[in-house]
């Protein structure tokens, strides 16, 4: 018989057992999660409102999009004023750069589903093709594949993958300097698909990856309680459905190929370091910020938006004044209201 991941009867027995461990442990608990996927999950589902009070779910840099920098997406702006044609996912459209965004660019700007196709747009015209490569670990080996094949001559990539590991070491770094506390993390299935678990071990946190039906979730939350209550901390896989302990080797090798490791920034974050891709020199023919000679530069835009404390996990949607009243996803003053995996637009379209 196939297990329900959406049964309530199990949802209420998992949530009375986190409860009995929480009660137990009788401190406050902090988890982050770092998956907009998860998010989505937990506000649709209301599973927050099956957790004791005690346990508080945090939200943390799980929307590639919207830790995209503003200094990247001013450069795609730019290029597209300048008569190249970029293509990039619609949810790139509308996170707001310095002034505009892409869509208000005024320029040739597709929405496409995947790099294919937007190699399939350079193959239908002179025109230069620029495809806004963003996407954590699940979405580079696809700008991997496209870079392992014969391109036509007037496509390029800009690069805009980040590396979901790093940012981690970067938040309990800033835990130890703040006194602030994370007790667990809750892994991103998507992810982990690729990567697998071993570059989660060198952190000293109970973490479990988990999937993305509420019970998946709920499962996810018990073994991370269960592990802060009996004073240990390791990986586990409550996904092993999908997620392999090695993840996917093949995926991995294919962004060894194509990709360096280096220091970026992250919008709502300083550098991070060793935290993104960057094309290598052997595929340079088909990179946009060398062919294009781009420069990242992010300038500093008071808006009152708190994007950045709600992707470090400081505050919730609703802590910012600007929430449903000046930021709406039509008119988003800030990423976290653009992307459907960003917290501000779930919370909106959930509330």
């Amino acid at each position: 018989m196939k297990f329900d991941y959406r049964n309530q009867q199990t949802a209420r027995t998992l949530s009375g057992k986190i409860a009995e461990l929480v009660a137990q442990y009788g401190q406050e608990i902090k988890i982050m999660h770092v998956c907009g996927t998860h998010e989505a999950s937990i506000t649709r589902f209301g599973v927050r409102s099956l957790l004791p009070e005690q346990l508080k779910v945090i939200m943390g840099p799980g929307c590639p999009v919207c830790i995209t920098p503003q200094g990247e997406i001013d450069a795609a702006i730019q290029m597209a004023r300048d008569g190249i044609t970029i293509a990039t996912y619609g949810d790139l459209m509308r996170v707001p750069g310095s002034d505009d965004s892409l869509a208000e660019s005024g320029g040739d700007v597709h929405i496409v589903g995947s790099v294919t196709h937007a190699v399939e747009l350079a193959k239908k015209t002179t025109n230069e093709v620029v495809f806004i490569a963003v996407g954590f670990e699940t979405t580079a080996p696809t700008t991997s594949v496209a870079l392992l094949q014969d391109l036509p001559s007037n496509f390029s990539v800009m690069c805009s993958h980040r590396l979901i590991p790093p940012a981690l070491h970067w938040l309990l770094e800033r835990v130890n300097e703040s006194g602030a506390h994370i007790d667990g993390f809750l892994l991103p299935g998507h992810v982990s698909t690729i990567i697998g678990l071993k570059p989660f071990e060198r952190f000293s946190v109970p973490q479990v990856v988990a999937g993305f039906e509420p019970n998946d979730i709920l499962y996810g939350f018990y073994l991370i309680v269960k592990q802060i209550v009996h004073g240990e901390h390791k990986v586990e896989n409550a996904y092993p459905r999908v997620v392999h302990p090695e993840g996917n080797v093949k995926a991995q090798g294919l962004m060894q190929r194509t990709f360096d490791v280096v220091d970026l920034e992250w919008r709502g974050f300083p550098v991070i370091p060793q935290s993104g891709y960057a094309i290598k020199h052997a595929f340079e023919e088909h990179d946009a910020q060398k062919k294009y000679s781009l420069s990242f530069t992010s300038k500093e835009r008071k808006t009152g938006c708190i994007c950045n404390l709600v992707l470090q996990g400081l505050k919730v949607p609703t802590d910012c004044t600007l929430f449903a009243r000046a930021c709406t996803p039509y008119k988003a003053v800030g990423p976290c209201m653009v992307s459907g995996e960003g917290a501000c637009n779930i919370w909106y379209k959930n509330q």
